[in-house]
């Protein structure tokens, strides 16, 4: 999913932005994170990613951490974060509810772990909150992530990469030059 969100922003028109864009230790991985709440518009979180692990099974709610920084953001901020807009996304739609409830009320969308529904809500999201006309449907811009996808290994062959030494960085580039080439 994380992929197909990736590829849809950048489809859109938009830089996506996660705190893994830079690998720098003298700052922690929250300060990244704040800086990058800070200076984003619109904020895409995707809290399905709260399984539990270890033992004992207690989930990470990295995720949910997140989606509250960016909502205070726009709460408490100056008039630029007061503009602030979100799109939460979840696996499915009322799942939240067990572990999130305080966000009740919230327009949360359920992608079922589908990258095509997952592009399908972001890019509509996107088309509606930036006014852009010109960003493709979703049936479009996943067909585009499918061609990327079937293309992808032999672009990191060419990068002399394996899948799993992509990095976020990595990621961006070759969705971007992909994009441009189309």
């Amino acid at each position: 999913i994380f992929e197909a969100i990736v590829f849809a922003v950048l489809r859109s028109g938009f830089t996506p932005r996660c705190a893994l864009e830079t690998d720098d230790a003298s700052e922690t991985r929250f300060a990244k994170i704040q800086k990058i709440v800070e200076e984003c518009r619109y904020g895409i979180h995707d809290i399905s990613r709260t399984e539990t692990s270890g033992a004992p099974p207690l989930p990470r709610f990295n995720m949910p951490l997140e989606l509250g920084l960016f909502l205070g953001a726009k709460r408490y901020g100056d008039t630029v974060q007061g503009r602030k807009r979100v799109l939460i996304l979840d696996h499915e739609r009322y799942r939240y509810q067990r572990f999130i409830s305080d966000i009740a009320g919230q327009d949360i969308h359920s992608h079922g772990g589908d990258p095509a529904v997952a592009i399908g809500v972001v890019t509509a999201w996107l088309r509606s909150q930036s006014g852009r006309s010109t960003i493709p449907g979703g049936k479009r811009v996943c067909w585009e992530f499918e061609q990327f996808r079937a293309e992808l290994p032999g672009t990191l062959q060419a990068a002399h990469l394996q899948a799993d030494e992509m990095t976020f960085v990595d990621l961006v580039a070759i969705a971007s030059a992909y994009i441009d080439t189309e």
